[in-house]
Parts: C-alpha cells; structure tokens; sequence
C-alpha cells in the first residue's frame, strides 16, 4: 500500500490549490481516504474525508464551505480542491488511509492505517 500526496505550493490568500493523493496497492471503494494537517507546533488535524463505499464525505469546521474531497476510481486518486484559502491553512497535508470502508471520525487521527509523505502548503501574501 502507497500513497503519494502532490500538488502543494505557495498560494496568495484567497487562492485555490488542488492537492492529490494517488494510491496504489489496493482500491479506494475498499477504503475510506481522509486529508490531514500539521502546521509548525500544532497537533495534525483531520480536515476531509472519503468513504470508500458510497463516497460519503465529512469536513472539518474550519474548512467546510472551502474544500471539497473526490476522487477518481479510474486514477484510483483523491483530490483535494481548496479554495478561499488562508493563512492559517498552512500546513503540511497528508492523505491516510482509514481501517476501513468507512471515514471514522476526523479527530481520530491516530486510528489511520497507511500515511503518504505529505506536501507543503503555503497562504502567504
């Protein structure tokens, strides 16, 4: 199981980024994928989520309205589109794989299975 997260950068505020998260070693309808955060003394957070049955998604406070989670099965990839960024969305991001089919809850970070290598995110003006 990998997964490769891309797509990170320098953004101005109220910018858009779209992160990707490519996966490889099993299907994402057998997984649920989330997006998470650490910035620089901060615990990581969770910030999306993807059910891999039925692609049910769940956001954090403090990005829904901003970001939408997809994916492609084809590419057996996860998106990540952030808009109206700001500048307390830097962070590193990572995409987790959960146990499971289903998203558990985004605060439950540590209950993740496989972890892909994370990207930067920069709001910066």
């Amino acid at each position: 199981v990998q997964l490769q997260a891309s797509g990170g950068g320098y953004v101005q505020p109220g910018g858009s980024l779209r992160l990707s998260c490519a996966a490889s070693g099993f299907a994402l309808a057998d997984y649920g994928i989330g997006w998470f955060r650490q910035a620089p003394g901060k615990e990581r957070e969770g910030v999306a989520c993807i059910s891999g049955h039925n692609e049910a998604t769940d956001y954090s406070r403090s990005v829904k309205g901003r970001f939408a989670i997809s994916r492609d099965i084809a590419k057996n990839t996860v998106y990540l589109q952030m808009n109206s960024l700001k500048f307390e969305d830097s962070a590193v991001y990572y995409c987790a794989t959960d146990v499971g089919p289903v998203c558990a809850p985004l605060s439950l970070t540590s209950i993740r299975d496989y972890w892909g290598q994370g990207t930067q995110v920069t709001v910066s003006s």
